[in-house]
């Protein structure tokens, strides 16, 4: 007993001198063990993998798991070189008291690169977060598969990449791009429901400068190739960009409070005490010009919570707008078009984002106002061989999908197959309001008076006078809401200024909404 009693106490010693090395080496002790604090000049800098951690996650509530992991490569001189942790900060916390789990690369550490221990420990939080039922946050800053490892490290990345997958839908996953992400990292994040990167300091693409050099002979930099402003605004890749790691940390904080900890819970509602909801400034809004622009974002604010919109892709296919707000104190996603870009029409790129958010929402019990003014889908060679059609169908697929509570309202255009597509009545929208002069018909008045009457005017005299005379025939026909309503496609022609209280009340009688789905392993989306 007394031997054993003694090599506890060795043990003891050693875990202890352990941990002293551990935390000499990650300045735990110049960050008091708590939060990271952050003056304001270091905000404008990169911080290490453990100030990230620490900056996330509430004060005092970071509790490490494998902490004292080293890799295992002999090879290549690597055994004399073991670093605690092997390049990557894993554990769990808080965020405004809410459970998540949380890696972050650490670059000092051979670069950030992924080895097979550093997979593993990826690994064991995803596996964790998924049984618990709680976010799982990646903040990745790597040179990519440490090349020392070979194949070892290679299964690593589809280690986690598989994880990706069998999360998905299951809770949710956010990566923050903090700096380099390259090669095969990139897909982790691309499977994951949102992905924020830094603005100078952080680029992602599958083949770097210099082979696409070599390849194409063409001479880019990484900030060009791959860079926030590049994902945020082209490919779509980046949901939000931020111009400092302490703003991205922030944005998370904030995209956190949205959603729930799991598909089998609701986001908590904010505490909010109703009042009088009539918000008269929406009835200004829309120009008496069907053909004048305005900017839908005034009417987003105008009926949701005060400074609650949380906008996602905001630089990306701005002609349709998707983020979160709140309405009476409970999260909700909004999809809108945008007829300050291409008239709010839809494309391929606006398709695309839009089914995108419909999913995550449908996923984890968000429920979706749609805000519709949309003259069809945008027309030309380009978009048809870029799949419009395909693409135009995830958005009709995500929308016929979805069994959370969706409401629409038109605020003016909804004109031909674009109007089935944006939540309509035809597809399970629970209900549809409209303002008294909103449009819905196959198309414009216009150009469907050119298309029926079109012998009527090739005969007439004044062919001008009679293509106006019928433009208007056509127009009090179906060119306004009440032909709708009257077959039920429309529930309610509301006054705009209205509309928030309409839509409080209809939320809260659909917040108990339960559909039963056909029993299939999944459907077939047209990826």
């Amino acid at each position: 007993m007394r031997l054993r009693g003694k090599q506890i106490a060795r043990n003891t010693e050693i875990m202890n001198s352990k941990i002293k090395t551990l935390n000499d080496k990650l300045t735990l002790a110049k960050l008091g063990g708590g939060q990271a604090r952050i003056d304001k000049q270091h905000q404008k800098k990169k911080l290490t993998a453990r100030e990230r951690v620490l900056y996330l996650l509430d004060e005092g509530s970071f509790e490490e798991i494998g902490a004292l992991v080293t890799h295992r490569t002999k090879d290549f001189g690597m055994a004399d070189q073991q670093f605690y942790g092997d390049g990557v900060v894993t554990g769990y916390g808080t965020v405004n008291g809410k459970l998540i789990y949380v890696f972050a690369q650490d670059f000092t550490v051979f670069g950030g690169s992924l080895s097979e221990t550093h997979a593993e420990k990826i690994c064991k939080i995803m596996d964790m977060a998924v049984n618990v039922g709680a976010p799982i946050i990646g903040l990745n800053d790597s040179g990519g598969a440490r090349i020392q490892e070979g194949v070892r490290s290679l299964g690593g990345y589809a280690d986690i990449f598989y994880r990706n997958v069998q999360a998905s839908g299951v809770i949710p996953q956010i990566s923050a791009i903090m700096g380099p992400c390259a090669g095969g990292a990139v897909y982790s994040p691309a499977m994951t429901d949102f992905t924020l990167m830094v603005e100078n300091t952080s680029y992602m693409f599958v083949t770097g400068p210099n082979v696409v050099k070599t390849v194409t002979n063409e001479e880019v930099t990484s900030e060009e190739l791959g860079g926030a402003s590049v994902h945020s605004s082209k490919s779509g890749v980046a949901h939000k960009t931020s111009s400092n790691d302490v703003e991205c940390l922030e944005d998370l904080k904030t995209l956190l409070s949205y959603v729930p900890q799991s598909n089998k819970c609701k986001v908590d509602d904010i505490p909010y005490v109703f009042k009088d909801e009539v918000r008269d400034v929406l009835s200004s809004i829309v120009p008496d010009n069907p053909n004048k622009p305005y900017d839908m974002h005034h009417i987003i604010e105008g009926i949701i919570d005060e400074n609650s919109f949380y906008e996602i892709h905001k630089d990306y296919a701005e002609n349709i707008i998707v983020g979160f707000a709140r309405l009476g104190g409970k999260s909700i996603g909004i999809v809108a078009n945008q007829p300050m870009f291409l008239a709010g029409v839809l494309d391929v790129n606006s398709s695309k984002k839009a089914a995108r958010f419909v999913r995550f929402c449908d996923c984890f019990n968000i429920p979706l106002l749609v805000l519709e003014d949309v003259p069809g889908f945008l027309p030309g060679t380009d978009q048809e061989w870029n799949g419009i059609i395909s693409n135009g169908a995830k958005l009709l697929y995500a929308f016929s999908e979805a069994t959370v509570p969706r409401i629409t309202v038109i605020t003016r255009k909804a004109y031909g197959g674009a109007y089935d597509v944006m939540n309509s009545k035809h597809i399970g929208a629970d209900m549809n309001f409209a303002w008294p002069n909103a449009e819905i018909a196959v198309m414009g008045a216009k150009g469907a008076a050119e298309i029926i009457f079109k012998r009527e005017i090739s005969e007439a005299e004044d062919k001008e006078a009679k293509w106006k005379e019928k433009e208007a025939e056509y127009a009090d026909l179906f060119a306004n809401p009440y032909s709708a309503a009257k077959r039920g496609f429309v529930d309610e022609v509301i006054l705009p200024q209205n509309t928030r209280q309409k839509l409080i009340k209809a939320f809260s009688m659909l917040k108990n909404k339960d559909v039963s789905k056909p029993k299939r392993k999944h459907g077939n989306i047209p990826l």
